[in-house]
Order: C-alpha cells, then structure tokens, then sequence
C-alpha cells in the first residue's frame, strides 16, 4: 500500500508528467521506425497493424479493425480496399447484420504480415536491447495495466 500511495504522491508532483512525455516520446519513435522498417517491404504502418489485429482476432468488422488499428473508420475503410485489392484480406457481409461486412486474414495476408515479423522483431530487439527479460515482461505487465485503467 505504501508503494502505491509513493507512485500517486510522485504523480502529483510531476512524476506521471514525465512518465506520459516518456511514453509518448516512444510512441512517435516506435511510429517512425517502424514505418521505416516496413516501407521496403511495401506495407504502411496501418495496414501491418491491421493484418496483426486480423491474425490476432480470425475476423473483425471495419469499425472493430478501425479501433484495435487506432484509424478512424473512414481511414480503416481506404487501407481495407487497398488490402482487399492485393488479396490480403477478404471481405464479406456478415450473416446475421446486412450493414456489416466481415474481414478475415488470407493465406496471401498471412504470409506477407509474417515476412514484416522480422522487421519488427529487429526494431522491438534494439529497443529491448540490454534489458533483462524479467524486466521487459515487467514492463509490458505494467503497460498493460496502464491502458486498462485509462479504457475504464
């Protein structure tokens, strides 16, 4: 309980200021270089996004993949059209509500997103770069933690 009643005292004084500047700071760099590191490959960083949403969940509707992909829906809708266009994805109404249309992962899609793992992997391995492994789940328990509180 001390702990916990430290971090809110230090998040008073300045500390979370820090921390979110800290956060949104990697949030841009990881943006860039990831970008970066898929440009060559011929993908964006909201169509990778979108393909690891779609591999994660099987199948998503456009408003779905638009939040998990943090686009707009108008923007999930142009990348869903460019993807469906070089069979990436398939597109189908949903059975049970005529408006919505389903999106689902093809064997083409699936092979492409694991082509950019690599990328990434590369990227996520400098960044992680000297932290122990106890550390680095650490942290992503924490950041986790981070996102649940502020979605409540």
């Amino acid at each position: 309980m001390a702990g916990r009643q430290r971090l809110a005292d230090s998040a008073q004084g300045g500390g979370a200021s820090r921390l979110t500047y800290l956060v949104g700071s990697l949030d841009r760099i990881l943006r860039r270089k990831m970008t970066e590191a898929l440009a060559p490959l011929g993908l964006t960083l909201a169509q990778f996004t979108a393909l690891s949403v779609l591999e994660a969940r099987g199948e998503a509707s456009n408003a779905q993949l638009a939040e998990r992909s943090f686009i707009t829906p108008q923007s999930a809708n142009e990348v869903m059209s460019v993807m469906a266009s070089r069979n990436w994805i398939t597109r189908e109404p949903d059975p049970n509500h005529g408006r919505i249309v389903v999106l689902r992962l093809t064997d083409e899609g699936r092979e492409v997103l694991h082509r950019c793992m690599s990328a990434v992997r590369v990227l996520e391995a400098r960044m992680l770069s000297g932290t122990e492994a106890s550390d680095a789940s650490a942290v992503q328990e924490m950041l986790e933690r981070f996102v649940r509180n502020l979605r409540e």
